[in-house]
């Protein structure tokens, strides 16, 4: 058992082989380490390979980063072009 909602059983034993199974509530995600390592490594290469840069969006957003959105009344037209 991990905490008191996930449990690790043994399925299967077969020569060098060992099937395990784990049963945890839905909204915990379960994954192989080799799809771990795999996804976390695709999660950093997407933000290091698309940076935030402001000269290319239009001056509505700029304001509203500025300003704060808290402060801003209607929002503002974003021209992308």
């Amino acid at each position: 058992m991990i905490n008191d909602t996930i449990e690790v059983k043994i399925i299967d034993i077969k020569e060098n082989t060992i099937k395990i199974g784990i049963a945890a509530p839905r909204d915990i995600k379960v994954f192989r380490k080799e799809i771990f390592d795999e996804i976390k490594k695709e999660n950093q290469l997407a933000v290091s390979s698309s940076p935030l840069n402001l000269d290319l969006i239009g001056q509505g957003l700029k304001d509203v980063l500025a300003k704060g959105k808290s402060q801003m009344e209607t929002p503002p037209k974003i021209d992308l072009e």
